[in-house]
């Protein structure tokens, strides 16, 4: 075991983990950190995509051990997040959202994109997206939530 030290969301984590263990299994089973969704588990559908040291991060890809001493938010830390209140809203207006299990991980991405990149137009983000996968929506609603978002926050 080895003890990890993490700010996590705003406050200092500590725990003693395996070192093979990932960050997302770490947030979800130490730390009750439920947003952070497994898919896949090897980085190809983004929906454990979490903020490590501000840059969005697969989480499944990422050992806890490699997360000692640095900062990692997730969703549930973004709560009065101001970007991400905008964004959320988008995504309800523009129904971006059917089953929900991409919906943290596409959150966390959107406002990476938006934190990067000034109104974004569609063409711009549908390639940003391109590592986040959702079986539901066809994107579309995603793609509008998101450049309307962008719009707004100009």
């Amino acid at each position: 075991m080895t003890d990890v030290t993490i700010d996590l969301n705003g406050a200092k984590v500590s725990h003693a983990v395996e070192p093979r263990q990932t960050l997302a299994d770490f947030l979800r089973e130490l730390c009750g950190l439920t947003a952070t969704h497994l898919g896949c588990e090897h980085g190809a559908c983004g929906a454990c995509t979490v903020l490590v040291d501000a840059q969005a991060t697969r989480s499944c890809l990422q050992l806890a051990v490699m997360c000692d001493g640095r900062s990692v938010q997730t969703l549930e830390g973004l709560r009065n997040d101001p970007v991400m209140d905008v964004l959320k809203r988008h995504f309800h207006e523009c129904h971006a959202l059917q089953c929900g299990f991409c919906t943290p991980g596409m959150l966390i991405t959107a406002r990476d994109i938006l934190r990067r990149l000034v109104k974004p137009e569609a063409q711009t983000v549908r390639h940003e997206l391109s590592g986040q996968i959702c079986r539901c929506t066809g994107y579309a609603g995603i793609v509008d939530a998101i450049v309307a978002a962008g719009q707004e926050l100009a």
